[in-house]
């Protein structure tokens, strides 16, 4: 048993050798493609190089150093492009050595400076894989956050730690392949089998706590739908569960169990809990009044099935910005 633990010991560090290896090569990888996207944007914008020259280039490449891939032509674009973006950002220029090659070029695709640094940022902190990043600029992940931040309720907002970009205005669960007519008990069992699929939309530093959480108060016992802790805001996140369009009430019983979950589970250096109410359907104007007048944190957000319409999301947050524009004048 001992001699166990100590090979399993050895193959930890392996593991973490080869990790930080591949790192360092990315690394380099990532720089690369940047000095000579430098390198021919220099030339082509001074007009040294036309398009055939960077053709010839990549045949030249191809000849003399046969076992170098991805130097064809449209990659070394590519290259000139990604430098191009950022390189007088300097911000965002050290970002992008932190990811791969392939998330980089899918973050090129975003539209403006505002969304490539969100997902700059959140690929960096969340170690989103190729496909994950697809899928969150896909369902519209920056536009969710964005509209969700400009509807924080006031109280969240004093909170002691800092919630924005946390959380979504609308949660997207096609991943967990529900049909369209589901119960609330439904939702509840396909998020407590699929932890991994879920917290992909929530975010790594969501930890589950557990389905039908029990909470005492007084005599009585109740059960909250979805417990997490997230390591970031150290504090508890309850979820309740609506398979219906939100109504204020709904509010009273998720700011009582905040309350209890404060007051009697809370441990003494974790910041208040948070609450999230998931409904099938909110109006905004109605969730906005009710929340104004909630006396807990509380973010009610509605969910969907399917992925939404990205371009609608889009003009939804350009709207949202506008009215910003408008109130600052």
């Amino acid at each position: 048993m001992e001699l166990q633990k100590q090979f399993t010991e050895i193959t930890s560090l392996i593991a973490s050798a080869k990790s930080r290896a591949y790192q360092a090569v990315n690394k380099e990888l990532v720089t690369l493609y940047w000095h000579v996207g430098e390198y021919v944007s220099k030339q082509v914008n001074s007009k040294t190089w036309g398009e055939s020259v960077v053709q010839e280039l990549a045949d030249y490449i191809q000849k003399y150093e046969p076992n170098i891939k991805g130097f064809s032509a449209q990659n070394i674009w590519r290259m000139k492009q990604f430098y191009e973006t950022y390189a007088e950002n300097t911000k965002l220029s050290p970002l992008v050595r932190e990811l791969t090659w392939t998330n980089n070029l899918i973050i090129l695709t975003c539209e403006s400076e505002q969304e490539k640094e969100f997902y700059l940022r959140m690929s960096s902190k969340e170690k989103w894989s190729k496909s994950e990043l697809q899928r969150q600029i896909n369902s519209s992940y920056y536009e969710r956050v964005m509209l969700a931040d400009a509807k924080l309720s006031p109280l969240s907002r004093e909170l002691p730690q800092d919630v924005s970009n946390t959380f979504k205005d609308t949660y997207v669960f096609e991943l967990l392949h529900l049909p369209e007519e589901h119960q609330e008990k439904d939702l509840q069992k396909a998020i407590a089998r699929n932890i991994t699929k879920f917290l992909l939309e929530f975010g790594r530093d969501f930890a589950f706590m557990g389905e039908e959480y029990p909470l005492q108060v007084g005599n009585q016992d109740f059960a909250i739908d979805l417990m997490f802790y997230n390591r970031s805001l150290n504090c508890m996140i309850a979820i309740e569960l609506k398979n219906e369009r939100f109504k204020p009430e709904h509010l009273g019983q998720l700011n009582f169990y905040l309350e209890a979950l404060d007051k009697d589970i809370k441990k003494e250096h974790e910041n208040p809990s948070i609450g999230i109410l998931l409904c099938k359907g909110k109006d905004d104007t109605v969730v906005e009044y009710a929340l104004n007048r909630s006396l807990s944190p509380t973010l009610v957000a509605d969910y969907k099935t399917k992925l939404p319409n990205k371009a609608l999301l889009q003009q939804k947050w350009e709207e949202v910005l506008a009215n910003l524009e408008n109130e600052e004048k």
